[in-house]
Order: structure tokens, then C-alpha cells, then sequence
């Protein structure tokens, strides 16, 4: 049935939208069987599960690491990672960067801009995200590459403010794309909202639930 969900979603949105399955808690067998039907993208919100994952799934996964960061373990994806969706902190990028001159590879990265009003929803503000990008410090970086935004919605039944929050990232995405031709990825839409997300011009949703069937 997993298989079954993933092709209706992708029936039902437009093909530049980039699905990402949200493996987090699920087993192997059940990433296995979706991977048979052809996903290669997969996002993990713990940095000890997607490296336990990746040493036992096929290595042409492309993996996303979509969760909160910790400074001390991200040492251990450096070597494979494929897209962080979550950076907060210039630090964050200055051991990515480390990580990568290490493997001979460049990170690809996204700024995680807090668009909820939960407290508990992470993210950086307009004004701390042009901080980053114009910082000396990232911009003598060449092993990482910021090429989007992500942002997470307020969890709400009121679709008119899901539908703002993601404006309001979009908004911000296509300032920040003026300036750079290699901001390409607007990351936002989970299981609850892909929908209103891709109507405000989101291009990579983020969907757990809505494929695995809901975590115990």
C-alpha cells in the first residue's frame, strides 16, 4: 500500500515537484519496497539513523538530512549526504564545509527560515538568512552550497494561514534568487499541507505520513 500511496501522490501534483519520502522510525523493508518502485530520495530527521540507514540501503539513495543539526555529529554524514534542509547556524556550515574538503565533495545546503508561530517549529529570520549568505565567512566556503530555503508551516487546520506562511517563504526565496542563480530549491509541504505548499510554489515536499502510513 505504501507504493500504491507514493504513485497517487505523484499523480496528483506537477512533475518539476520533487518528493521527498520521510523515512524517520520506518524499518528497512518498508524504505526497501518504495525504493523498488523507483524513490531515490529519502529524508531522515536524526543524523544516527540516516547513517545506519545509508550502511544498509542501496547507495544510490539520495539522502536528505531534513532535522534539527547537532555540531557533534555531523561529522558523521559528511562523506555522503546528498541535501541538508536545515541550516541554522554559520557553524553548522563550517564543519559541513570541513566534512566535505575531507571526501573531495561539496554539500549542498538549504537555510531553514522559521515561518510558524509555534516555538517549537525551528528556523532562522529574513534578516539572520542574508547575514549567512553575505557573511565572509560563508562566502569563502567552497564546499558548501547554499541553494534554497525550507521552511515548516504551522500545524493548523486554517488553511488561509498555512497558505500565508508559505507566501511568505516564497516571497523570500525568489529575493534571495534574484541575487543568486543557484538558489533553485524552495523545500516546504508535508503530509498535511504538499498541496497548499505547491499552490505557493514550492518545487520539494517533504512526505512521511502520507506514503508510510502514520508512525506508531
Amino acid at each position: 500500500m505504501n507504493v500504491g500511496n507514493l504513485f497517487k501522490i505523484k499523480s496528483n501534483i506537477p512533475s518539476y515537484v520533487k518528493i521527498i519520502a520521510v523515512s524517520k522510525n520506518k524499518p528497512i523493508s518498508k524504505i526497501k519496497e518504495i525504493y523498488d518502485a523507483g524513490q531515490r530520495d529519502f529524508g531522515e530527521n536524526y543524523i544516527n539513523e540516516l547513517v545506519e540507514k545509508h550502511k544498509s540501503l542501496p547507495k544510490d539513495i539520495r539522502w536528505h538530512m531534513i532535522g534539527k543539526l547537532q555540531s557533534n555529529k555531523i561529522k558523521y554524514i559528511g562523506n555522503f549526504v546528498y541535501l541538508v534542509h536545515s541550516i541554522e547556524k554559520i557553524k553548522h556550515l563550517k564543519i559541513l564545509n570541513k566534512e566535505a574538503i575531507k571526501h573531495n565533495r561539496v554539500i549542498q545546503c538549504l537555510l531553514q527560515i522559521k515561518i510558524a508561530e509555534e516555538k517549537k517549529k525551528s528556523g532562522i529570520t529574513y534578516l539572520e538568512a542574508i547575514q549567512i549568505l553575505k557573511s565572509d565567512i560563508y562566502l569563502n566556503m567552497k564546499n558548501v552550497k547554499i541553494i534554497g530555503l525550507m521552511g515548516i508551516a504551522t500545524f493548523s487546520q486554517n488553511k488561509n494561514k498555512i497558505s500565508d506562511e508559505f507566501k511568505y517563504l516564497y516571497q523570500i526565496f525568489n529575493i534571495f534568487k534574484e541575487k543568486n542563480n543557484e538558489f533553485n530549491i524552495i523545500s516546504m509541504g508535508m503530509s498535511n499541507d504538499y498541496n497548499i505548499a505547491i499552490k505557493c510554489g514550492s518545487n520539494m515536499i517533504r512526505i512521511g505520513n502520507a506514503i508510510f502510513g502514520f508512525r506508531n
